[in-house]
């Protein structure tokens, strides 16, 4: 019993200084860790280009340079839709400044809080201009810092990968080289298949969101079902945010009519998305349950934030695959796994 114990505050313990590590690391871990990953997808890129007798070296550096292409075109998508709404955001601004006033009569007229009062309650909890200023700058110069890492080590990963691997091999047992080849390979191939099923999913949601905010007659809705299906890349959150900004631009538009059929197409987007294209697209290897699912997702958003929320599946369903091929851990990666219900009927006495 003392034995069991020991072992469980030991597990907690490791859990403990594990979170503490990988948040003190963020810095560090996160661009390495979307490196990683960019690699895993485009390496079977690298070894086509290879086998036409190119070296690794260019073949490393046109898979970089094809990322950055994909990203480019992304980004003069959105600064065309950008630019044609920056001509009514005028409109805009004056509409969306009518709806704090909208809400605090209605706080006012339904809890008694006068408006002055509620004016004086923002003001105290508000901070310096100055420092929003900073703030924001803060963060800019931040992602580009660590974007440029990320292609930095994206090219390093694929040039270096067979020297990688070779290490990683070394680490194990002669024994135990076979297996890990295999959790090399499935890891890669979960990470690939989650990457690529995701991009597919969101030029889906690109369409159907398109079509969908369309017909609603919301203007620039090219650029709604863009930014939509962009923030895909943070489940669960993402969704909502996407939606609630693009229902309070419908309302700035239409009235609360169109924000409504806003959540309508919403709503059935996220029924389709869910019952018919994940299973199709994104297909049965990233096989994680919806509970662990959840639990990581918060996980990774309070260790890493954002970034968190975007690498908290793909992280977890590589720990999946060291966990179903290591004996010692198939009960953890039978606890993350989907729940396989049994045809056989159990008899209630």
């Amino acid at each position: 019993m003392q034995i069991q114990s020991v072992k469980i505050i030991r597990g907690l313990l490791f859990l403990f200084l594990l979170g503490g590590g990988l948040y003190l690391a963020k810095s560090f871990l996160v661009p390495v860790t979307f490196a990683a990953l960019l690699a895993m997808l485009l390496t079977p890129v690298s070894i086509r280009i290879e086998k036409k007798g190119i070296n690794k070296a260019v073949a490393a550096l046109a898979c970089t340079l094809l990322f950055l292409l994909l990203i480019a075109v992304v980004i003069a998508l959105l600064s065309w839709q950008v630019a044609g709404f920056a001509q009514d955001a005028d409109k805009v601004i004056a509409e969306l400044n009518k709806i704090p006033g909208n809400v605090q009569e209605y706080i006012q007229a339904h809890l008694g809080i006068p408006v002055s009062q509620q004016q004086q309650m923002i003001k105290g909890q508000g901070t310096g201009v100055g420092a929003r200023i900073a703030a924001v700058a803060g963060s800019a110069f931040s992602f580009i810092g660590s974007s440029l890492l990320v292609v930095i080590y994206l090219f390093l990963f694929i040039y270096y990968r067979t020297h990688l691997e070779a290490f990683i091999l070394k680490l194990v047992a002669e024994g135990n080289r076979e297996r890990t080849k295999k959790i090399i390979v499935s890891g890669s191939g979960v990470a690939q298949q989650y990457i690529t099923g995701l991009a597919m999913m969101i030029g889906l949601l690109w369409v159907m969101y398109g079509i969908g905010f369309s017909i609603i007659g919301i203007r620039h809705a090219l650029l709604f079902a863009v930014l939509c299906g962009l923030l895909e890349i943070m489940p669960y959150v993402g969704n909502l945010a996407g939606c609630s900004l693009t229902a309070v631009m419908a309302y700035t538009q239409g009235g609360s009519s169109m924000a409504l059929w806003v959540l309508a197409v919403y709503a059935v987007v996220q029924f389709t998305q869910t019952y018919l294209l994940e299973p199709l697209v994104v297909g049965a290897r990233v096989s994680i349950n919806p509970l662990c699912t959840i639990m990581v997702i918060i996980v990774g958003e309070m260790v890493w934030g954002i970034p968190g929320l975007m690498l908290a599946i793909p992280l977890l369903a590589i720990v999946k695959i060291i966990c179903d091929n290591i004996p010692a851990l198939q009960p953890y990666g039978f606890l993350i796994g989907e729940v396989k219900h049994r045809q056989k009927k159990i008899k209630v006495t």
